[in-house]
């Protein structure tokens, strides 16, 4: 099927299961992170743990990016900027969007929460409170400027991650009430109608 849809009837496999088990693992992994590190225990062994999960799953998305099934190919949904003007000049229409799979919008955020998420876990990973406890693995190996720059860096980028998840979570909601598109039912069965 082509990138455009011309029958927004069609029905067929739209996300393979590799990209909808990542997709719900990352809701689980980073609503857990994110938990811990605003309700958890003092000692972040969880917050920790969590960050590791996170950034073994951007990993293996950005690899399955470059290797899996089309739909869940970068190659196949990430558009210049002439195709995004585009898209959002015929956002507000109330008609379906006609895409197969992400759109060029849609593909703006999902290459921005990819790198916000790296972001993420980097930081954590070079972070030094200089609690002597909570301390990234990777924080010896970096100079101290560097560990405190991430220290800097990582609870503002969590803020952005949670706006970001407020955003995607409007953008179904525009989907579903304004375009009629349901986005989560194919992001469950993999199907979409």
């Amino acid at each position: 099927m082509s990138a455009q849809m011309s029958d927004t009837s069609a029905e067929g496999q739209l996300w393979d299961p590799v990209v909808r088990v990542l997709h719900w693992a990352l809701v689980v992994a980073f609503a857990f992170t994110w938990g811990m590190a605003k309700f958890g225990p003092d000692i972040m062994t969880l917050h920790f743990w969590g960050g590791y999960a996170v950034g073994g799953i951007v990993v293996l998305r950005i690899v399955w990016g470059f290797v899996g099934p089309r739909t869940a190919r970068f190659a196949s949904f990430v558009r210049g900027p002439a195709a995004v003007a585009r898209y959002a000049k015929d956002l507000p229409k109330r008609s379906p969007s006609r895409t197969w799979g992400h759109n060029p919008v849609g593909a703006l955020f999902v290459i921005g929460v990819l790198m916000v998420l790296a972001l993420q876990v980097l930081s954590g990973l070079v972070s030094d409170p200089e609690d002597y406890v909570n301390v990234g693995p990777w924080a010896q190996y970096v100079p101290y400027d560097v560990t405190q720059a991430a220290l800097d860096l990582h609870e503002p980028l969590s803020t952005i991650l949670l706006v970001m998840v407020l955003v995607h979570i409007a953008a179904i909601i525009f989907y579903r009430r304004w375009k009629h598109e349901d986005l989560v039912t194919p992001m469950v069965t993999g199907r979409r109608r």
